[in-house]
């Protein structure tokens, strides 16, 4: 993927330990666990992504 961005923790992680990284590009988006970096990422093209945050932002409304 093409990143334009370096991981980051989400601004919706819990101070507890259940943190998620992104890091974000024109082409979408890469996911992965902040405490098993070790076990790679999620990778998601970008309609994927629009669709997922999409969903999750209807979610809390």
């Amino acid at each position: 993927m093409n990143t334009t961005s370096e991981w980051h923790k989400s601004s919706y992680s819990a101070n507890g330990g259940n943190c998620v990284e992104l890091r974000e590009g024109v082409d979408g988006a890469d996911v992965r666990d902040t405490q098993n970096r070790e076990a790679g990422h999620l990778t998601f093209a970008r309609d994927e992504w629009v669709a997922l945050l999409s969903g999750v932002r209807s979610d809390l409304r």
